[in-house]
């Protein structure tokens, strides 16, 4: 049966790479990714709206009960799956890309305004699609992470990673294709 809505789709790729989901009601009851993503679609909402206090509120009872910090005014894409999410955290201007698989303890986080890489507005970091972040992987700043690369757990990534790479290491070192 096809997903038919962005719940729909979330169970779907939740079943599909979360060996420990068993059936889309057992996702959808248990899984903190899952609730994180649907409350941050409510918040972004508001925060599009300029209704940006209820959009926090909101944000921050996700965050209590899942776990896992998504800003409102993060961009999230289609099927992106949050696997044991505690401690997870999406800053305002982090943008998601569809796919992607993200594990406990990520932080997408960001650096001042004004620091001489900047995009205009863009402190956080933008993750293409089918990107996989591993457990504690940390990517600071207002670089891209290009499509299909994985960062390794425990990475700290400062600078961009093209597609298809892995970046690994404290600072992360950028390799060329699959390891």
């Amino acid at each position: 049966m096809a997903a038919r809505t962005r719940l729909g789709e979330d169970l779907a790729a939740t079943l599909d790479r979360d060996p420990a989901g068993r059936n889309r009601v057992d996702v959808f009851l248990t899984s903190a990714g899952v609730h994180a993503l649907l409350w941050h679609r409510v918040a972004n909402r508001l925060w599009r709206a300029r209704l940006k206090l209820l959009a926090r509120i909101i944000a921050t009872w996700s965050r209590f009960f899942t776990g896992i910090e998504i800003h409102p005014g993060a961009t999230m894409g289609r099927r992106v799956v949050i696997d044991h999410g505690m401690g997870v955290v999406i800053g305002e201007t982090a943008v998601v890309g569809d796919d992607c698989l993200i594990y406990h303890g990520v932080t997408l986080g960001g650096k001042q305004p004004g620091s001489r890489d900047a995009v205009p507005g863009a402190r956080h970091p933008r993750i293409g699609n089918r990107v996989t972040i591993g457990a504690m992987g940390i990517v600071l700043g207002p670089i891209t992470v290009g499509d299909d690369a994985i960062i390794g757990a425990h990475s700290l990534v400062l600078r961009d990673v093209p597609p298809g790479a892995v970046a690994v290491g404290v600072p992360a070192v950028v390799r060329e294709g699959r390891l």
